[in-house]
């Protein structure tokens, strides 16, 4: 009948896209911005299925023609995109979470009660968790990638720095420290641990190793002048303990304005409540472990160098005085 009537498939398609879609037929430039003029039909017509086959098609003579004369209209379901993921066809399903909540957290109370469904679903079928989770997956499985080279590295600085495989030991199992103060940080502001607050832990472990290695230096720098061990650790760590205590409370204060991030917000939790304990426990700790890795005891003597005593004489005036020997 289309072609009785002189159109073709593709004019009657342009004519229904033209009425039902629109037809840009010019723009109107108001200011700065330009803004579409779209050609359609009313919404009572182009809206309503029922007055879909009464919607007129212009023949080329110009008549006006019913749709329902030149074709016949059905409906049918169909699907208008088929979505692919990695060559499947997936559909995804998404959800908003009250405020105050982690995705995380949703995502993981709602898993136990998918497990049934995953458990009867038809060879070829699953289903994934995506969103945060899976994001958070793939960049800690970039991060371990890089891991090993980058404790390759971190290793070979600290043996520069320390030229010692026992005080680099000493100085290497102080890292964890912070997991404590991290944790309880975590806990207490309701923040998941993602890759961001993994991310502040790696940063942490690296700022007690530092701390570390300051005591440590000092201990040492004091008994080469030849103060005994066990002073020379008190001593150390008194003096140490302004520059750390100032240091790592700069840290705290500068993580302040990303605590309140909703991206950054784990990472500055973890670093400040970890740093915090840490570094407490640090001026503890490392004076104690110190003397307990080195076997140090708290009788311990040292020797001091005694200063042979001058001989005092007094020419044409008796004998001569004997020296004093200094104990």
């Amino acid at each position: 009948m289309t072609r009785a009537i002189g159109l073709t498939p593709q004019d009657v398609a342009q004519t229904l896209q033209t009425l039902l879609t629109g037809f840009t037929v010019t723009q109107y430039r108001e200011g700065i911005e330009s803004i579409d003029v779209v050609a359609r039909a009313t919404p009572a017509e182009r809206l309503d299925l029922d007055r879909l086959p009464g919607l007129t098609i212009s023949t080329r003579n110009g008549v006006a023609v019913p749709l329902s004369q030149i074709a016949r209209v059905k409906y049918q379901y169909e699907e208008p995109i088929l979505w692919r993921r990695n060559r499947d066809l997936v559909l995804t399903v998404r959800g908003d979470i009250v405020d105050g909540v982690q995705a995380p957290d949703v995502s993981n109370e709602v898993a136990p009660k998918l497990q049934p469904i995953k458990d009867a679903l038809p060879y070829g079928y699953r289903i994934e968790t995506g969103g945060a989770i899976e994001e958070s997956a793939k960049a800690n499985a970039s991060l371990a990638a890089v891991f090993p080279a980058m404790a390759v590295v971190m290793l070979a600085l600290l043996m520069i720095q320390l030229q010692s495989f026992s005080r680099l030991a000493l100085v290497f199992v102080t890292a964890p420290l912070g997991i404590i103060g991290a944790t309880g940080a975590l806990l207490l502001s309701n923040q998941p641990f993602g890759f961001v607050a993994l991310l502040g832990l790696i940063a942490l472990a690296g700022m007690i190793m530092r701390n570390t290695i300051i005591l440590v230096d000092q201990i040492d720098h004091d008994i080469a002048e030849g103060h005994g061990r066990h002073r020379a650790i008190i001593d150390a760590t008194v003096r140490r303990a302004r520059p750390v205590l100032l240091t790592a409370l700069a840290a705290i204060l500068g993580m302040i304005p990303l605590a309140r991030s909703i991206f950054w917000g784990p990472m500055a939790i973890t670093i400040m409540g970890g740093l915090f304990v840490a570094t407490l426990l640090t001026l503890l700790v490392v004076p104690a472990l110190y003397a307990l890795w080195f076997r140090v005891r708290a009788d311990e003597s040292r020797s001091i160098p005694v200063e042979r005593p001058k001989l005092v004489g007094q020419v044409g005036r008796g004998p001569m005085p004997m020296p004093i020997a200094a104990e």
